[in-house]
């Protein structure tokens, strides 16, 4: 979901005004996707890199982040929608991570959609932390290197308990994917847009998701 700094620049205001208007395109997508049938829907909300920007505008994020989770609670539960998380959200301040726990629990035994949020999330620090664990198994003696196949390896990482994505949408013009999800997209059709993320509507999603349906899929077949 690229593109919220910018969109701000443009208008003359500070990058917070961006990220407040990128989570109202959230949660419009988020419940857009519900009405069209979408089972799963993974957002890259925050990297392991932001990080590393500055303190002031990790603190809005997380705050953002918090009110999300506060108005949106209700929404989750009415429209069938289970939240979940992937990445290292042990690093996340203590009332964020206990609301996102809070709004787990509540909406577990949900399964008409699966929201998903990549939060202090990195693909290559996914990889090496399944890489550890089946090294792990290993050395107590519960698995052996021959057992290690694609299946045991997909099962060691976060995303052990979703399908692989077909569709990864981009926007904000850059054309690569930025850590995120990498093993889980080796055969995901990539979609690249210009469009800066809170100017990211439905009917951009529309246009997403025809331009996947022209798609041949063949997974190297």
């Amino acid at each position: 979901m690229d593109g919220n700094g910018r969109w701000a620049k443009e208008r003359g205001h500070e990058r917070s005004a961006g990220h407040r208007a990128g989570a109202a395109t959230v949660r419009d997508i988020t419940t857009y996707a519900r009405e069209l049938g979408v089972r799963y829907l993974t957002l890259y909300a925050f990297s392991s890199e932001n990080w590393g920007r500055p303190d002031r505008e990790v603190a809005g994020l997380m705050d953002l982040l918090r009110e999300y989770l506060v108005e949106e609670r209700q929404t989750l539960l009415d429209n069938g929608i289970r939240l979940s998380t992937i990445g290292d959200v042990g690093k996340l301040p203590a009332p964020v991570r206990l609301l996102l726990d809070d709004v787990a629990r509540a909406t577990e035994h949900l399964d008409d959609m699966r929201l998903t949020l990549a939060l202090s999330y990195g693909a290559r620090d996914e990889l090496v932390r399944a890489t550890r664990a089946l090294a792990r198994r290993v050395d107590r003696g519960e698995l052996s290197l021959d057992e290690i196949d694609e299946e045991a390896f997909a099962a060691a990482l976060w995303t052990h308990d979703l399908p692989d994505p077909d569709l990864l949408i981009r926007t904000g013009g850059e054309q690569r994917i930025s850590n995120f999800l990498i093993w889980q997209s080796a055969y995901a059709e990539l979609y690249f847009t210009e469009q800066l993320w809170p100017d990211f509507d439905r009917r951009a999603f529309d246009a997403a998701l025809e331009e996947y349906a022209r798609r041949s899929r063949r997974f190297g077949r």
